[in-house]
């Protein structure tokens, strides 16, 4: 399961998005949880990734019955934007049905966000539509990137 309740957030901004990008942002994660897969857990969970050029990519979690092969939403949202050629983000909403706390994506999922920058904006969004926003620096102090293999 893909979650880390999150409850000290520390607020940032996306140069150059406007309120509006990010209600379509938090609006099209939320879509992405209701086509989610997770017959076993029932904890569905949707990802939306804003890209630097201004596209909205989605996923959704993906459980299978050997639990270890279950991948995250947002690791399924990044591997389809990498998938459709995309490799500059901005910002990524994330949501569940969790609707008393704001929950974050995974450590697993966290790493592999870090793999293509460190100046995410992250949205922890709730079922109502209601987020805070964060960063994936937040989220991941002290991360290990490409920078220390030298990229």
């Amino acid at each position: 399961m893909c979650v880390w309740i999150f409850f000290l957030l520390c607020p940032t901004h996306i140069p150059g998005t406007d309120n509006a990008k990010v209600k379509e942002l938090v609006l099209k994660c939320m879509h992405a949880r209701e086509m989610a897969y997770c017959p076993y857990s029932r904890f569905p969970v949707g990802a939306a990734i804003l890209t630097a050029d201004g596209a909205i990519i989605t996923g959704c979690n993906v459980e299978n019955s050997s639990f270890g092969l279950t991948v995250c939403a947002e690791r399924t949202a990044i591997q389809r934007a990498v998938a459709e050629g995309h490799r500059k983000f901005s910002a990524i909403a994330v949501t569940c049905d969790i609707k008393d706390s704001f929950v974050g994506p995974c450590g697993a999922c966290r790493q592999v966000l870090i793999e293509f920058g460190t100046d995410w904006v992250v949205y922890l969004t709730k079922p109502d539509g209601s987020y805070k926003e964060t960063s994936l620096k937040e989220l991941l102090p002290l991360a290990f990137s490409p920078a220390h293999l030298g990229h």
